[in-house]
């Protein structure tokens, strides 16, 4: 009898589907096992461990934002597209949002650094903000990072439901207010 053989790309959809699902509180080889109705062992076979499957998980995740969900033209301002597009993300995607961003064992710095890198190239590449210095797009980042978390996170579970234009003038606030006074210190610090 002929063995199944089931592909790296089969497991990273059905992780995908787990997480996506349950979170990564649900993020076990059973789980993921189960889902595929199959044992661990394929599992295993592809992956050296659990932790290895979640890095390669989130590195898929990291190019799906990157090329499919963050790059959206909106406004035309980088700054508020990114923050928008996150926004939508997180309202459309809540359950993968919460688990990439909020949960306790989700994304956490990978996601953050993911974001951050993500945030520099798009600052440097924008005539409106290309020259200004690491500590602006530090300071910059963080305070859009908490602007664009804080209404994502309420908007993902239907707490608030601003619309587009209260959030980009949200976000213009933030970026305005960073860029106009010497919260720059305090939110390096952050």
């Amino acid at each position: 009898m002929r063995r199944k053989v089931y592909t790296k790309d089969q497991i990273l959809k059905a992780a995908y589907e787990v997480v996506e699902n349950e979170g990564f509180s649900g993020f076990t080889a059973r789980n993921i096992a189960k889902k595929m109705g199959i044992s661990t062992q394929p599992i295993y076979l592809e992956f050296k461990n659990m932790q290895d499957l979640k890095n390669t998980l989130l590195d898929e995740i990291c190019n799906h934002l990157y090329y499919d969900i963050f790059p959206a033209k909106r406004t035309g301002d980088t700054i508020i597209d990114l923050g928008l597009n996150y926004v939508y993300f997180a309202k459309e995607r809540s359950n993968l949002y919460n688990a990439l961003y909020v949960q306790e064992y989700g994304g956490g710095k990978k996601m953050h650094d993911f974001s951050y890198k993500y945030f520099h190239e798009l600052i440097k590449k924008h005539p409106k903000y290309k020259n200004l210095g690491d500590e602006q797009i530090n300071a910059l980042h963080v305070g859009t990072w908490i602007t664009v978390t804080g209404i994502a996170t309420l908007m993902s579970s239907g707490i608030i439901e601003p619309t587009e234009d209260d959030i980009v003038h949200l976000i213009n606030r933030s970026i305005d207010h960073i860029l106009g006074t010497d919260d720059i210190a305090v939110l390096d610090k952050l």
